[in-house]
């Protein structure tokens, strides 16, 4: 299942061109990956925080959130 990418990632990484050429080259589940990491924050505040980051380390080729459990949406 995919997950729908929420307007706010959207804009951050469409305005990195280099986290854009990540986004673009990883699978549908990293995608999953980093929109659930990005929204499973309960505060604004945090998702704001895990935003940049996750352009941060887009930027710089990370392919998957690191030191998280994972998507809780996963099958198993």
């Amino acid at each position: 299942m995919a997950h729908t990418l929420p307007a706010d990632l959207r804009k951050a990484i469409t305005s990195t061109p280099r986290a854009l050429t990540t986004w673009e080259d990883i699978t549908q589940l990293a995608r999953n990956e980093w929109i659930c990491w990005v929204t499973s924050g309960k505060k604004a505040e945090t998702r704001s925080i895990r935003i940049r980051k996750a352009i941060s380390k887009l930027k710089g080729g990370m392919r998957r959130p690191c030191c998280w459990a994972g998507c809780t949406h996963r099958l198993k």
